[in-house]
């Protein structure tokens, strides 16, 4: 089922895991160079914060990794280089990138200072929670639903499934939504607040085992809906749900960092 403790929309700036945080948990484990380039010195530091990525994509920590990482960034080194002798960073469309990208982790250097400046208590988390909790009062729905892209077609579908039609082979076959065709429109368990309007409407005007019996349209299309079964809503216990309350309280702080700002500066649009 969906819970309640939907994260919001993710902020461009944001990321608990940046650049800084990188830097921290990259630490080189001596102050040598891995390598030196035309009297260039490359930080193993630099070594240090490639290898972190490629481990969180579960590459193994190997002499193979360690070799492939210095070869990278020897030749990042000289390309790099050779671009600047020949006067390529001094190409304002470069320069822009080079300068768009600076700026984009130094923000997201200041949001993380900021939210671990400002950290998320247990009582927060506990409060949030129990309003979430107390706002559940209404039903939730385990739906299949078959997606189309006209009212004609919709249509026809409804009179097969009138006809004794299976609704999981119509999904199958004929769901342009390729998340849940395959699994015979299976929407699993929901609260309406879970869908557009157009569909949350109708939906809450169905009983248990109903199929609709004319097309829903929305801005996705025209759906068939089919409620398979009615609850009430169900909220998941604390420790389940704690860290999504976590991290959606952190994109709070995020908001109200960048609301701080906005707020004193000087904008001319």
């Amino acid at each position: 089922m969906k819970h309640p403790f939907k994260l919001s929309a993710a902020i461009i700036l944001l990321g608990l895991a940046t650049v800084a945080q990188a830097a921290e948990e990259a630490k080189p484990a001596a102050d040598k160079p891995i390598a030196v380039v035309n009297g260039r010195e490359i930080p193993a530091v630099y070594a240090d914060l490639i290898k972190r990525d490629l481990l969180a994509q579960g590459q193994p920590d190997d002499e193979r990794m360690n070799a492939k990482v210095k070869d990278s960034l020897i030749s990042l080194e000289l390309a790099s280089r050779a671009a600047m002798d020949k006067g390529l960073d001094k190409d304002p469309k470069l320069a822009a990138v080079l300068d768009i990208r600076r700026k984009d982790q130094l923000a997201k250097a200041y949001l993380e200072d900021y939210v671990k400046a400002h950290p998320i208590t247990d009582d927060e988390i506990k409060s949030e929670y129990d309003k979430a909790k107390a706002s559940a009062t209404g039903n939730e729905y385990k739906i299949k639903h078959i997606l189309v892209k006209s009212e004609a077609e919709a249509k026809s579908i409804i009179s097969q499934l009138n006809k004794k039609a299976k609704f999981e082979d119509l999904a199958k076959k004929k769901s342009v939504d390729p998340g849940s065709a395959k699994n015979g429109g299976d929407l699993g368990w929901n609260v309406p607040s879970a869908f557009v309007k157009e569909f949350a409407d109708a939906l809450t005007g169905m009983k248990k085992g109903e199929t609709s019996k004319t097309p829903v349209k929305s801005q996705f299309g025209w759906h068939i809906i089919r409620v398979e079964d009615v609850r009430p809503e169900q909220v998941p216990p604390l420790d389940e749900v704690k860290g999504d309350i976590k991290r959606q309280l952190q994109q709070a702080r995020v908001r109200e960092a960048l609301q701080a700002l906005r707020k004193d500066a000087k904008i001319e649009q």
